[in-house]
């Protein structure tokens, strides 16, 4: 294999030793300094060419908007590397796709949140992310993943699921499945805006946990938004709600005690106030309105996928112990309800935030 990369790296006309790199679960990742080398997961993404298309056309929408402003466009997006014929990506034999990007220096990620400033900046270098492709024409994307935050989809594969109960799991999630027909209006909410067109479609980048961020070493500020694949049309309250998902959680995804597990109020103000920093100028009164709540969808959202894994069999989540998905599920259900809780003071916290800009 380690041959058949450096095969691969000659048709970048790059030639330098190689390790892997980082622990992402959906690619492979490769360092060669300085070029990471990567194969596209072509399982996951059905239409690579899509998908590299998508990036190349938001990199050089970023490339000139970051030049504008003064800045260093190979630090602050990703640079596409072409191959020796001037192809995106190369594509062997056997049907996988490669891609090489620069790499950039000086700059680490976090998994999770040390110290609420590196949330503060990730969230203002998601904001900017955001901000610099507002005028680019997000219907022009391809879907990565088609339907991917289509929760009103999301709900009817759960019903599917429970209509089938392939794995005879139905009787222990009676509870889990009440709670989420209780919840039923909500997954509707922002698809209606989006239809109706109170919400924009815009370029969103569907990932936007705080590892996506190359976070600089001596200033502590966010560098460049990376992992690009998953970027396509849609409502920037998916970007919004599942960083706050994700990263304003007092625990892990697959905590087993319930009790460890509330949403974070400080990291939430410290996530939206970096954000607003870069955001609130584009934002439309409907996208406002809907933030707080966008926070319980996207969780909501993540808690039916991994609930629908769960009777399915564990057929899409990658699981590493005995009820890994149902335990997912029950931490995002609780992290709901405390969202739930806390939403009037969500609200607040966000109009006195915009009040303050």
């Amino acid at each position: 294999m380690e041959y058949k990369l450096h095969q691969v790296l000659k048709q970048f006309n790059i030639n330098a030793e190689m390790s892997s790199y980082g622990n992402g679960y959906i690619n492979d990742t490769y360092i060669a300094k300085p070029y990471i080398l990567q194969r596209i997961n072509s399982n996951v993404f059905k239409n690579p060419e899509g998908l590299m298309e998508n990036i190349s056309a938001i990199t050089e929408h970023l490339r000139k908007k970051i030049l504008l402003s003064g800045g260093n466009p190979d630090r602050e997006t990703l640079t596409i590397i072409k191959t020796k014929d001037g192809e995106k990506y190369f594509k062997t034999n056997e049907n996988d796709y490669f891609r090489v990007y620069k790499f950039i220096d000086n700059a680490v990620t976090y998994d999770e949140v040390e110290d609420p400033m590196q949330f503060y900046y990730g969230a203002k270098a998601f904001g900017k992310f955001q901000n610099m492709l507002s005028d680019f024409p997000a219907d022009k994307l391809y879907d990565t993943i088609p339907n991917f935050h289509n929760t009103a989809t999301r709900f009817e594969d759960l019903l599917k699921a429970i209509e089938d109960n392939k794995c005879g799991r139905l009787e222990e999630v009676g509870k889990e499945i009440e709670f989420v027909k209780k919840r039923r209006r909500d997954v509707s909410i922002i698809l209606d805006a989006m239809k109706d067109g109170s919400i924009p479609l815009r370029v969103t980048h569907n990932d936007t946990k705080l590892n996506n961020v190359m976070i600089d070493i001596d200033t502590g500020e966010g560098v460049c938004v990376i992992d690009l694949d998953t970027v396509m049309p849609g409502s920037l309250l998916y970007d919004y709600g599942d960083a706050l998902r994700y990263g304003a959680s007092s625990g892990s995804e697959d905590e087993t005690d319930l009790s460890k597990i509330w949403f974070d109020m400080n990291l939430f103000k410290y996530f939206t106030k970096g954000y607003f920093h870069e955001v609130l100028p584009i934002l439309v009164p409907k996208e406002i309105e809907l933030m707080a709540f966008s926070v319980k969808l996207m969780t909501f959202e993540c808690g039916i996928r991994f609930l629908t894994d769960y009777l399915n069999g564990d057929t899409y989540f990658k699981i590493h112990k005995e009820k890994h998905n149902l335990h997912r599920a029950r931490t995002q259900f609780k992290l709901v309800s405390d969202i739930e809780w806390k939403m009037d003071i969500m609200n607040k916290t966000i109009g006195e935030l915009i009040e303050g800009n």
